[in-house]
């Protein structure tokens, strides 16, 4: 759309972003500028010699990285979308990379317009802690089994008031939400927990795997989860997991937007 001048008006831009999440207070801004959010918008605007402001599809916790987290900005001043990509990476640290940039429709709206999120949790199970891997996967020594887990996670599927697994400071308008699937899987000495839901609420992926981590090593029977659920009482639940190995693999949408919903860490994630 051209504007009074004549000129036409830059598009609205969605971005996806992928990083490692150990080093930043989370995703949202914070006083202190440690946050992946500050971060991307302090290269953007380096970029385009102005201010420019993100929303994202997600906000994640401290410590937890983004495979795929997709953003959406109005852009002050026209730039080729390969250029938004290859010019915000010149500023940005090592640990956060913009992965592809596309033109979107004006009704496009990072968070508003995702369909669902998904997020997947990595796993040792050693009695020695990990080194090589720190950081980049959780941690239990006690050996869980995947049965009682996947009947305790069975309980969650659906549409339910999450309350026993939001945090205090959660700011989301309600604890109903969605939740899709919940994949467990093994391969070697790492787990794999897959989760799929219309919405999260803050540190519910994390409350829902130190829940699922007590019933798989036998703290707790598989039961007890749908239990903690009804109850609607964070007390009764299971202490919230370290955020280490917690990755957001991203949101999706309606086909129409053709937002990308993989990134090449996607398969080293895999």
């Amino acid at each position: 759309m051209p504007d009074a001048a004549g000129l036409a008006q830059p598009a609205r831009l969605a971005l996806g972003l992928s990083y490692r999440g150990a080093a930043y207070q989370g995703w949202q801004s914070q006083p202190s500028r440690q946050t992946v959010q500050d971060r991307l918008e302090a290269a953007l605007s380096s970029f385009a010699a102005q201010p420019v402001k993100t929303v994202c599809a997600g906000r994640t916790d401290a410590g937890v990285h983004g495979v795929n987290q997709v953003v959406h900005i109005d852009p002050p001043v026209h730039r080729e979308p390969y250029g938004w990509m290859r010019g915000c990476n010149r500023y940005l640290p090592h640990d956060i990379a913009v992965q592809w940039c596309r033109p979107v429709t004006p009704d496009f709206h990072a968070r508003y317009s995702a369909r669902g999120r998904r997020y997947r949790f990595v796993v040792l199970e050693s009695p020695v802690r990990p080194a090589l891997e720190q950081g980049l996967c959780g941690w239990v020594f006690r050996p869980l089994d995947a049965q009682a887990m996947q009947a305790a996670a069975m309980q969650l599927i659906g549409e339910h008031d999450f309350s026993a697994f939001r945090a205090a400071d959660c700011q989301a308008a309600t604890p109903v939400k969605t939740l899709r699937s919940i994949g467990i899987e093994r391969r070697g000495a790492y787990w794999r927990f897959d989760f799929d839901g219309n919405a999260f609420l803050h540190h519910m992926v994390r409350n829902i795997l130190g829940c699922l981590v007590a019933v798989g090593s036998g703290r707790q029977p598989p039961a007890w989860l749908g239990e903690v659920l009804a109850a609607r009482n964070r007390d009764l639940a299971a202490p919230t997991f370290p955020p280490d190995g917690l990755y957001f693999l991203g949101p999706y949408y309606d086909a129409r937007h053709a937002i990308p919903d993989r990134t090449p860490a996607s398969d080293w994630i895999a």
